[in-house]
């Protein structure tokens, strides 16, 4: 008898905010009409007189709206982990999990450190206490050139303009860098930045995420989230660090403390997260969950940074990803047959 051919092993990465945008609209009714999980996220939300998701991703028209917290980190948790639950793992053995930013939500119930409703109710408040901040909001730099690579020089300006304004780091994300702060202080600082590949961008509708100024979103989480939702996970979970989670030596009280604690108030370092994931556990595939892509880019420019897979610029990203695409996007049609049921 012929034995089964081996899994793949993958690492499955989390989006966060930002990858719910028009072109996701109906994410849930293509993807996820009927499912059982869905309703109990519904039912989750009309309990507590919000609206339903159901409700959210069939609107007529994407609007400002769907931008909002308290919307969009529900619809992008939903969306990312029920592609988790869809994929193939007859085929693929998922050896880590990591997310950027709220994709650490997602990313929690994943790995199996807490439930799957506890997981939806912490992305569900996350998206209000997101909202919950002192004054201040994020713009997006991009370092990276047209070949993807940083020059070293350029980072140690940017980061003596930020130290020279009072603005901070908030995620490392590849090539690129999200900055926050208070409104004058980025405003500021983006009128005495060099030229860039491209201007500074100001994200609608976020606050100075990953950064000191969000106190008042912990504490709310601290208040409302319990510890005793938390537990140990069963697939290593890659945190904004790049620190490693595993079942055994996992303490479910400091996971929570994490959580609630370094993961709102300190950077996100996505950039970590991806390098710890490649070169601790090698795996066959980067497999990114839907909504959307667009962290493709980042993930494409930290395999270019470590020259993982000699691939070395965006050309060689490119021709890997035509040939046999290590990065697998869930939220991309082309690519979602690889690796769902």
């Amino acid at each position: 008898m012929a034995e089964a051919p081996a899994k793949e092993r993958i690492v499955v990465v989390c989006p966060g905010r930002g990858t719910y945008n028009a072109p996701e609209l109906g994410y849930l009714a293509r993807h996820h009409a009927g499912e059982a999980l869905l309703s109990r996220f519904d039912a989750i939300r009309e309990q507590a007189g919000k609206a339903a998701l159901t409700a959210l991703d069939a609107a007529p028209k994407f609007t400002p709206a769907h931008l909002k917290g308290d919307v969009a980190a529900p619809l992008i948790h939903a969306c990312a982990y029920l592609d988790f639950l869809a994929l193939d793992r007859d085929r693929f053995e998922i050896v880590a999990v990591t997310g950027n930013s709220m994709g650490w939500y997602t990313a929690l119930a994943c790995a199996g450190a807490v439930g799957a409703e506890e997981a939806f109710r912490i992305a569900d408040a996350m998206g209000v206490n997101s909202q919950a901040h002192d004054e201040g909001g994020q713009s997006v730099l991009v370092l990276a050139g047209e070949d993807w690579r940083v020059d070293p020089s350029r980072e140690d300006e940017i980061a003596a303009l930020m130290a020279a304004h009072g603005v901070l780091p908030s995620i490392r994300l590849g090539g690129m860098l999200v900055v926050a702060g208070p409104a004058a202080a980025l405003a500021a600082f983006e009128s005495a930045l060099p030229p860039l590949s491209r201007p500074p961008m100001r994200l609608p509708g976020h606050g100075p995420f990953h950064t000191p100024l969000m106190h008042p979103s912990a504490a709310a989480a601290r208040a409302s989230l319990p510890q005793a939702w938390f537990g140990q996970p069963q697939i290593p979970l890659i945190d904004g660090r790049g620190a490693i989670w595993r079942r055994a030596s996992t303490d479910p009280a400091a996971l929570w403390d994490y959580t609630f604690g370094h993961q709102i108030l300190e950077p996100y370092d996505f950039t970590a997260a991806i390098t710890v994931a490649l070169k601790e556990f090698a795996p066959d595939r980067l497999v990114l969950l839907g909504p959307g892509e667009t962290l493709g880019g980042a993930i494409g420019q930290v395999l270019v940074r470590n020259r993982w897979l000699d691939i070395s610029s965006r050309n060689g990203f490119s021709a890997r990803q035509e040939e046999d695409p290590f990065l697998i996007g869930v939220g991309r049609a082309s690519q979602r047959g690889i690796v769902i049921r």
